[in-house]
């Protein structure tokens, strides 16, 4: 178990480096662009992907919430 949690901590400590490489690609891609369509379509793909754990966690607490709610009382 400690070694899994070693290795996975290794890994999510290098993965960011290549997370922020590929940003900065896409951005100069974007910025050299003549149409800005193509950069208003990655702006609001970015914004449904952020959003879209946010709500999976809500709908997962509200579940949970109402489960211990009606064993609880």
């Amino acid at each position: 178990m400690k070694k899994t949690l070693f290795y996975l901590i290794i890994v999510l400590t290098l993965l960011p480096s290549d997370i922020m490489a590929q940003c900065a690609m896409c951005r100069a891609v974007l910025e050299s662009g003549e149409g800005q369509e193509v950069a208003r379509g990655i702006n609001n793909g970015i914004i449904y992907l952020m959003a879209v754990p946010y709500v999976l966690i809500g709908v997962l607490g509200f579940f949970i919430y109402k489960k211990l709610r009606q064993s609880g009382g």
